[in-house]
């Protein structure tokens, strides 16, 4: 039966509002279920949304934080209720398997029922004075009009990182989603708006690139956005944060991965094996936490190839309603992107995994692949083995289902390809040897460890964010999102009734003292 195509556009104060231009979204796994049609805005428009968000940000600021973090409860409760239903339409939309946009959408309920205490706990500090009859104070300060991109790949989960907390803390937001997963960002508002939030503290802007940084840097340059908060590639985050430097604007950037995997002579193998099937292919290996190059001792190399050979040969893949590992690609500009990394698979490479590369179809055939493969997007999960530090797969992220093989001699050269490759979002070691675990953990420039456990996954009270080429040191979730989403402010109240002059008036050391050594 066919499913109805959503006609959408940017919502301005909660308003639709016409576009420049109009593109079609199908279903990644069922290309003929076209599944939305967005009216694309111009860069106007964006900067029009960040001005009409400064009046709403002094509002919505004005409401008491508990009140705030009242509506974060509500929202919560609004996902919760339609958990299935946005489920089912981040897998229409994006291809992701049913049951990970169950847990993605989850992690936003997760991030709701965190943050709507955090608004009984905004707090600040009392600080003892220097002077005589002075109070010190510090207050968190919400940083006004906040500019918010996401990728498509965690449509509603990422942006509920971003969003949640930025509401809490008496921010508006001008939010602009991939323009491939514009559904459930409409969706996700509209679940704002329900709980009671201000339609004009959330402005969403149905938009491409192009216009998104020319509106951004309009805003900008207006002085309208005082934070801009991006998920998505390495080369756009570095753009956009010359932008911001430009106009001393401090940034949030989680960007690409190119996350390791050690595995030592004495891991469990089987659980490593796991680890790295579900990190490297889960989503079509298209989170920025996939496995991005699994680093494996010499000593159990060949063992552990063999058995994740098999692994990923058994492993479903397919329709993303069923039981699979992963379903197709976001949109053919990610397939593409993908297919053109299949290139530099170089001949001495052992390449495993499947007896195919490239794209699933009935002429290039996946055993065990469940449904249609020329109904949809999908591509064959490929290993390549004999990896080196000098190799294009190694040192760039892929985004696709590919996970490079290194080999390692020692847990020193181990440790060096970890880091080597400048990225520093997720990582991972097997191990039962805890010194190795805390050698690791303090010797990789990740900002996530993992141990006897995969590269993805976060939980919403844990920071997340990376280093080097994966970031700028800024975290997400639990409470150090807050230094992202609030600026401090220092108070002094002076009830002496007298001009005291901190550092000049405060007491002398006795002149009689001898200091000479």
């Amino acid at each position: 039966m066919p499913q109805q195509t959503l006609e959408l556009a940017s919502r301005i104060d909660g308003e639709p509002v016409a576009g420049v231009r109009t593109i079609e979204n199908p279903n990644p796994a069922q290309l003929d279920d076209t599944v939305s049609r967005v009216d694309l805005a111009d860069a106007a428009t964006f900067a029009r949304a960040c001005e009409r968000a400064v009046d709403s940000q002094r509002a919505w600021s004005a409401t008491p934080a508990p009140v705030r973090g009242a509506a974060i409860g509500d929202l919560g409760r609004i996902v919760t209720a339609n958990k299935e239903a946005l489920a089912a339409l981040v897998t229409r939309e994006i291809g992701k398997p049913y049951q990970e946009a169950l847990g993605e959408v989850q992690e936003v309920i997760d991030t709701c029922v965190f943050f709507a205490a955090e608004g009984r706990r905004l707090y600040g500090m009392t600080v003892p004075s220097e002077m005589p009859d002075k109070q010190l104070f510090t207050f968190r300060r919400p940083v006004g009009v906040m500019a918010v991109i996401t990728a498509g790949n965690f449509p509603i989960a990422v942006p509920s990182w971003y969003l949640v907390p930025a509401l809490l803390a008496g921010n508006a937001v001008v939010w602009k989603p991939a323009e491939y997963a514009p559904a459930i960002a409409d969706a996700f508002a509209r679940c704002i708006a329900a709980a009671g939030i201000p339609a004009s503290a959330v402005q969403l802007v149905q938009a491409d690139g192009q216009a998104t940084s020319d509106g951004l840097e309009r805003a900008l340059s207006a002085g309208h956005v005082q934070k801009v908060g991006f998920t998505g590639s390495s080369a756009v985050g570095r753009s956009i944060a010359a932008m911001c430097g430009e106009h001393l604007v401090a940034p949030t950037l989680e960007l690409g991965g190119k996350n390791p995997l050690l595995v030592l002579p004495d891991a469990d193998l089987d659980l490593a094996v796991e680890g790295a099937l579900f990190s490297g292919f889960g989503t079509a290996g298209q989170r920025c936490t996939s496995l991005g190059v699994a680093i494996v001792h010499e000593q159990v190399h060949d063992e552990f190839l063999t058995r994740f050979t098999a692994a990923v040969e058994e492993a479903a893949v397919g329709d993303p309603m069923r039981s699979v590992l992963y379903g197709p690609m976001l949109s053919q500009r990610f397939a593409d992107g993908f297919e053109r990394w299949l290139e530099h698979i170089e001949p001495h490479h052992r390449v495993s995994g499947s007896s195919a590369v490239g794209r699933i179809t009935a002429e290039s055939p996946r055993a065990g692949f469940v449904g249609d493969p020329d109904a949809g997007i999908f591509e064959h999960p490929t290993i390549v083995a004999g990896v080196t530090e000098d190799d294009l797969l190694y040192r760039e992220e892929t985004f696709g289902p590919i996970v490079p093989v290194a080999t390692a001699g020692s847990f020193d050269e181990a440790l060096h390809l970890a880091n080597a490759h400048g990225y520093g979002l997720s990582s991972a070691i097997y191990t039962r040897d805890a010194s190795a675990a805390f050698r690791f953990a303090e010797g990789v420039t990740a900002g996530m460890v993992s141990i006897n456990n995969s590269t993805s996954g976060a939980e919403a009270h844990l920071p997340f964010g990376g280093n080097g080429k994966s970031g700028n040191g800024a975290r997400q979730s639990g409470v150090w999102v807050l230094d992202q989403v609030t600026r401090w402010q220092s108070v002094n109240w002076d009830h002496s009734g007298k001009l005291q002059k901190a550092q000049m008036d405060v007491a002398t050391v006795p002149a009689d003292l001898d200091f000479r050594v």
